[in-house]
């Protein structure tokens, strides 16, 4: 994998992680150690990008789940990425990280709108953007909103931080016998439903040839190791 050359890249963090070891919410202790984490790789010479999903607050689908309008949702559910966007930009600047949130949503009095040129350069000026509210739409998952900045961004690769650590050929938490894959394509993450990210995510990661790195993040110091090429990972690439 040629991350170590990689200039530009948007880490995408699943909103569950943001809770630690609690059952809902945020831990502003873990939201800390993630920040670290992250300012360690900046100070790589790296640009970052980050998307946090909203899971550990509110997820659009399960509220439709549960009766609840599906459009009425999902923008519920991009304003919990709004919070937890806020909450790492005050972890980050805390240790010194200059950041800025930009939301699909506009939100004047607590973040910028989403404009392309203005977040490139925050990125030439060292800052980390983390974008908020997914795409903007509901029906398109934070998922999708991390595939569609990496590729409006021009991003090197885009880094996947979730509770398992790579692709299986089933759910490793249901099957014990479960297969990690190390590399695997974009079609076969399709045809198979591997679960990776949503189809629409992946097909415009596989259009824009961008690889999908998928590990732990749960695992301190995984996101260096990851970004030298080491540490378990599964990478997504073409064929």
């Amino acid at each position: 994998m040629l991350l170590p050359a990689a200039k530009r890249i948007l880490l995408k963090l699943s909103g569950e992680v943001l809770m630690g070891e609690a059952g809902f919410g945020i831990d502003p202790a873990y939201v800390m150690r993630l920040a670290e984490e992250v300012k360690a790789a900046r100070e790589t010479g790296l640009e970052i990008c980050l998307v946090i999903g909203g899971g550990n607050i509110f997820r659009g689908m399960a509220g439709a789940a549960q009766g609840m309008d599906r459009a009425q949702a999902d923008y519920m559910g991009m304003l919990a990425t709004v919070m937890n966007a806020l909450a790492m930009q005050s972890a980050l600047e805390q240790i010194g990280v200059d950041t800025r949130v930009q939301s699909a949503i506009q939100m004047d009095q607590v973040c910028e709108p989403v404009i392309r040129r203005r977040a490139e350069r925050h990125l030439q000026k060292g800052r980390i953007v983390i974008f908020a509210a997914g795409v903007g739409a509901p029906y398109f998952t934070t998922d999708s909103g991390a595939a569609l900045r990496a590729a409006e961004m021009r991003c090197d690769a885009l880094l996947k931080g979730t509770s398992v650590d790579g692709v299986y050929d089933s759910d490793p938490k249901r099957n014990a016998s479960a297969t990690r894959y190390d590399t695997v394509s974009y079609d076969q993450v399709l045809a198979d439903n591997l679960k990776v990210m949503d189809a629409s995510a992946v097909a415009l990661c596989r259009d824009n040839d961008i690889p999908l790195v998928v590990f732990s993040i749960r695992e301190k110091g995984n996101v260096a190791r990851v970004l030298a090429g080491e540490g378990v990972q599964t990478i997504v690439k073409k064929d």
